[in-house]
């Protein structure tokens, strides 16, 4: 079982797995959990199934490992590296960190016997990025991960979010939305003047640092939201808050465009 559902609706996880096996033709016994990674609105609900649970998770740094230690969240059986690949009846699941991106543990779930791919809190098919590139811990992760799953051959995608299957071409769109961010952002860095906010706050430096910031982030997001209307859902609610999480992702972690203080 992907197990990928907010504990809020934790107890409709045995009547999904009744009818999906029903359907099938299969038994309903839940023999392993594979978490896609830690946070509670995709893991929260696991301890429900903790009689059946055989959880297959990616290694994580102390804080994740101490989050997954929450009765909602028993700790797991078993842990991997980089790769893992399962073999249970008769079905093959390949399991796959390839970096940090929306979490420090978030893997890709590759089922070649069915073409899907599940990568969790990266694209939501139709749909732009909430708030902050999908409250995001490491943008330039996140950047990459849609290459690592189009690198993968699959049909239909799990994104983990807004109700919906995704294609390859939502991934690449998303992937593209992202690289015009990037862009755009670049742009923005290199053409925006500090100058007058600092001249107009005085010794507030923190207040001429915030309108600068807002600034080169209005002016990044703008041609984004316009090209993507229509194509996405939301641009206009969230495009902004991704784009000031990716500028200052291209300041501070790639150092483009930071200033070097004495």
């Amino acid at each position: 079982m992907l197990l990928d559902a907010p504990p809020t609706i934790g107890n409709n996880i045995q009547r999904a797995v009744d009818e999906i096996a029903s359907a099938n033709g299969v038994s309903n016994k839940v023999t392993h959990l594979i978490y896609s990674h830690h946070h509670a609105d995709h893991a929260g609900a696991s301890s429900l199934l903790r009689q059946e649970r055989h959880a297959h998770r990616t290694r994580g740094d102390a804080t994740v490992a101490a989050a997954r230690r929450r009765p909602c969240r028993p700790p797991n059986e078993e842990t991997f590296g980089d790769r893992r690949t399962l073999e249970i009846g008769g079905e093959r699941i390949d399991l796959a960190w390839h970096g940090a991106n929306h979490s420090p543990d978030n893997i890709i779930i590759h089922l070649p016997d069915h073409d899907t791919l599940m990568l969790i809190d990266i694209v939501n098919p139709g749909w732009a990025p909430v708030y902050v590139a999908n409250l995001t811990e490491d943008i330039p992760g996140y950047i990459e991960a849609p290459a690592n799953a189009l690198a993968y051959a699959w049909k239909h995608f799990i994104g983990g979010h807004l109700g919906r299957l995704g294609t390859r071409d939502d991934v690449t769109l998303h992937q593209q939305y992202m690289a015009d961010i990037s862009e755009s952002s670049r742009k923005a860095i290199d053409t925006v003047d500090p100058t007058r906010y600092f001249v107009k706050y005085g010794e507030n430096s923190w207040a001429a640092v915030k309108g600068y910031l807002d600034e080169v982030t209005a002016v990044a997001a703008a041609p984004v939201i316009e090209k993507y209307t229509g194509a996405l859902a939301a641009v206009d609610v969230f495009t902004e808050s991704t784009t000031f999480w990716v500028m200052e992702s291209i300041r501070l972690d790639l150092g483009y465009g930071s200033q070097v203080h004495p």
